[in-house]
C-alpha cells in the first residue's frame, strides 16, 4: 500500500520532497489565430451588410462592409491560390475568390461574399485544429521532468542535470513524488509507482531492484536508484509523441480524394468559363453578353451549393450529438464515424471505472467477513493507496464491520503492505506473495487480491476488481450490429483482468490483448485493419487514438492529450452514445449522398441552360441560390430529436 517507511540504507537520504508541479499546457486561444480573426472580422462586416442591403438601404450604407468581407475573409485564400498557381497547381479558394469577384463585377456582392465567409471560416476550423494538436503535444512533453538528480559513479555525489542530457548507463535517484527522469531499471530501493500515463494500469505499480520503469511516471512514498537504459530521445514518452505528430500529419484517404476533385474541378470550371466567355466573341458576339453569360456560368456552377449540401447534414449531425453528450471535432469526423467497421476499447478507465471495489472476501479458520474488513480498514485507514480507501470504503458499507477501531503503530513498506496495531492484536495487510500468503483457493480472482494477517495467522483475502461501466455491455452489444468484424480490448493490464472485463461485456476472448506500452497498442490498432474506431482515456491511448480511422476519448477521466488528440469526446463517459453517434453518422452521410445529387442535378440542369440557351442572370441567381437553400434545409432534418434515436 502507500508507503511511509524509511528508504534502505544503501540510498541517499531520501527526505521529503514536494511532487513537482506540473504547469498545464499553454492552450491557442481562437482568436490567437490569425485565420481566425479574419474569418471573424469577414462574419461581422457581411452580417452588419446583409440587414442593410436586403432591406433596401442606401449602397453606401452596405458597400463598405461587403468590402470588408471581402478583403477580410479573401485575401489569406487568394495568398495560398497564388502559392499553389507557382506550383503549378489550382485549388478551390482561388476558384471562390475568382467566384465572389466575378459575382461583385456583375452586381451579385452579397452571393460573393457569402462565398468569401463560408471559406474563410473553414480555413480558420481547420488552423484551430492543427493548432490545438500542436499543444497537446507540448503538453506531453511536460510528463517527463525537465530536470533529474545524477549519481556520480564513484563517489554517489549527487548532480542535478538536465533530464536531455541523461546517457545509457547513467545511475540516476529518484525521490518520493518525483517523476521519473527516464526509462530504466531499478537498482536499489522499493517503491509504488504510478504508472498509468504509460501502461493505464488503474492502480500504482511495486517496484523493487530489477523491475523497469518509464519516464514520465510518479514515484510514491519510497526512494530508487535507477539505471538509464533508454537514450532520451528513445524513451517511451518520447515515442508517445513522435506517434502522435506523425498521425496528426498523415491525411485521411477521404481527405486526399476530396482534394484531388477540388483541384479537378478549379481547373475544369476556370477552362469552361473563358471557354464560355471567348468562343461567343470568336463568333461575333459583344463583349458585354459575352461577359455577362460567363460571369453568370461562373455563378450557377460555383460549388456553393455542392459545400452546402455536404455541410448541413453534418454540422446537425454534429450538433445532435452534442446535445447528447458527444462532442464530434470536425465534419470530416462525422463522416468518418459512419465507415467504421469495427471497434476497439481500452479497458481501464474506458469500459471500467478506473477504481478498484470491493467483490468477495474469502475468510481463514476462525475469522468472519465483517472481523477481516474491520481489522483491515482499520489496519489501512491512514494508508493513501487506491486499495486502502476501497477498503475502507468496503468496511464502511458493511452492516456489520466497523472501520474507525482505534490502531496504533502504523508502519507501510514499498510494495509490500502495511502493517498496524488493531485492539491490540497485530494487523499486516498487503500483497499475498509479499506476505507469503497462497491464493490458490481463490476461485479464478479477476483482479487484485490483498492478504490479511492477524498476530502472524492468515485471517483471509481481500479480492477486488475494478467496476465495469453500467452501459458497457450493451454498448458493445450494439456496435456488433453496427461493424462487420468482432470488437477487439486493447490494454496495458495483464490478461487475466482483461479477460475477465472482456467476458462481461461481450468480447470474444480472441479480441483481448493485454500488456500492451502505449506504441503496442497503436501497432495493435493498425493490425485489427479496416477503419477502427477507438475508445480510450489516457495518455497511453494517445497513440492508439492518433492511429485508428476515428479515436473516441472519455471525457470525465480522460487526460488532456487523450481529449485532444481524439476525434470526439465522451463528455459523460456514457458508451452507449458511440454505437448512436456512428448511426447517426451513416443517416448524415446518407443525407449527402442525396444532397450531392440533388445540387448536382440543379448545377448540371443550370449550365447546360445557359450554354445551351440564354439564362437570365435573375433566374441564374434564384435558381442557384435556390438550390442551397433546399439542400441546406433538407441537411438539418438531423437536428430533430428523434434523429438521436433512430
Amino acid at each position: 500500500m502507500s508507503a511511509q517507511a524509511s528508504a534502505p540504507t544503501a540510498l541517499p537520504d531520501p527526505a521529503a520532497a514536494p511532487a513537482p508541479v506540473r504547469v498545464p499546457p499553454a492552450r491557442t486561444r481562437l482568436l490567437a489565430l490569425p485565420e481566425a480573426r479574419w474569418a471573424a472580422a469577414s462574419t461581422v462586416a457581411f452580417l452588419l451588410a446583409l440587414p442593410l442591403h436586403l432591406l433596401g438601404g442606401p449602397a453606401w450604407s452596405w458597400g463598405p462592409l461587403y468590402a470588408v468581407a471581402y478583403l477580410a475573409g479573401g485575401w489569406e485564400p487568394a495568398l495560398e491560390g497564388l502559392r499553389a498557381l507557382r506550383g503549378r497547381t489550382l485549388d478551390v479558394d482561388l476558384l471562390m475568390i475568382v467566384a465572389a469577384l466575378g459575382a461583385a463585377s456583375i452586381g451579385q456582392v452579397m452571393d460573393g461574399a457569402l462565398l468569401i465567409v463560408i471559406f474563410a471560416t473553414s480555413g480558420a476550423v481547420e488552423a484551430l485544429a492543427t493548432a490545438r494538436t500542436e499543444d497537446s503535444v507540448r503538453g506531453l512533453l511536460g510528463l517527463a521532468p525537465p530536470t533529474a538528480t545524477r549519481l556520480h559513479p564513484v563517489s554517489g555525489a549527487e548532480e542535478t542535470v538536465e533530464a536531455g542530457r541523461l546517457a545509457v548507463g547513467d545511475v540516476i535517484l529518484v525521490r518520493p513524488g518525483e517523476r521519473v527522469g527516464a526509462d530504466g531499471r531499478v537498482l536499489d530501493g522499493a517503491s509504488d509507482i504510478d504508472q498509468a500515463t504509460i501502461t493505464g494500469e488503474p492502480l500504482p505499480v511495486p517496484k523493487a531492484a530489477g523491475d523497469e520503469v518509464f519516464a514520465g511516471t510518479l514515484n510514491g512514498t519510497g526512494a530508487l536508484r535507477v539505471r538509464v537504459e533508454r537514450d532520451p530521445s528513445d524513451t517511451v514518452i518520447a515515442r508517445v509523441v513522435a506517434l502522435v505528430e506523425e498521425a496528426s500529419r498523415t491525411k485521411a484517404p477521404t481527405q486526399l480524394f476530396v482534394e484531388r476533385i477540388e483541384h479537378r474541378y478549379a481547373l475544369g470550371m476556370v477552362a469552361a468559363t473563358v471557354l464560355v466567355f471567348a468562343v461567343p466573341l470568336a463568333f461575333g458576339a459583344e463583349l458585354t453578353g459575352a461577359l455577362l453569360r460567363a460571369m453568370t456560368f461562373m455563378i450557377v456552377a460555383s460549388p456553393c451549393a455542392v459545400v452546402l449540401a455536404t455541410m448541413p447534414p453534418l454540422l446537425s449531425a454534429i450538433a445532435n450529438a452534442g446535445r447528447h453528450g458527444v462532442l464530434i471535432k470536425s465534419a470530416v469526423v462525422m463522416e468518418r464515424l459512419g465507415q467504421t467497421d469495427r471497434i476497439a476499447f481500452d479497458k481501464t478507465g474506458t469500459l471500467t471505472g478506473g477504481t478498484p471495489r470491493l467483490t468477495g472476501v474469502v475468510t481463514g479458520p476462525g475469522f468472519s467477513e465483517a472481523e477481516v474488513l474491520s481489522l483491515a480498514a482499520a489496519a489501512e485507514y491512514r494508508s493513501e493507496h487506491p486499495l486502502a480507501r476501497a477498503i475502507v470504503a468496503a468496511a464502511q458499507d458493511h452492516p456489520h464491520a466497523d472501520p474507525h477501531v482505534e490502531a496504533y503503530g502504523f508502519r507501510s513498506a514499498p510494495g509490500c503492505g502495511v502493517t498496524a496495531t488493531v485492539a491490540g492484536r497485530e494487523v499486516e495487510a498487503g500483497s499475498p506473495e509479499r506476505l507469503g500468503e497462497r491464493t490458490a483457493a481463490v476461485p479464478d480472482p479477476e483482479g487484485t487480491t490483498v492478504a490479511v494477517r492477524v498476530d502472524g495467522v492468515h485471517a483471509g483475502l481481500l479480492l477486488f476488481a475494478d467496476r465495469i461501466r453500467p452501459g458497457a455491455p450493451a454498448a458493445v452489444t450494439a456496435l456488433k450490429r453496427l461493424t462487420t468484424a468482432p470488437p477487439a480490448l486493447l490494454t496495458g493490464d495483464n490478461h487475466r483482468a482483461a479477460l475477465a472485463v472482456a467476458e462481461r461485456t461481450g468480447i470474444p476472448r480472441d479480441g483481448v490483448r493485454a500488456g500492451l506500452l502505449p506504441h503496442e497498442k497503436a501497432e495493435a490498432v493498425r493490425d485489427l485493419g479496416g477503419q477502427v474506431l477507438f475508445v480510450g482515456d489516457g495518455v497511453n491511448d494517445a497513440p492508439a487514438l492518433a492511429a485508428a480511422h476515428t479515436g473516441v476519448a472519455m471525457g470525465r477521466g480522460g487526460s488532456d492529450l487523450a481529449l485532444e488528440t481524439a476525434d470526439a469526446v465522451l463528455v459523460h463517459d456514457d458508451l452507449t452514445a458511440v454505437p448512436k453517434a456512428v448511426a447517426l453518422s451513416r443517416r448524415a452521410r446518407r443525407l449527402v449522398v442525396q444532397n450531392l445529387c440533388l445540387a448536382g442535378t440543379f448545377i448540371a440542369v443550370l449550365v447546360v441552360w445557359d450554354l445551351a440557351g440564354h439564362l437570365p442572370l435573375p433566374l441564374g441567381v434564384a435558381g442557384h441560390e435556390g438550390s442551397t437553400i433546399l439542400v441546406g434545409l433538407n441537411g438539418l432534418r438531423l437536428l430533430r430529436e428523434n434523429a438521436w434515436r433512430e
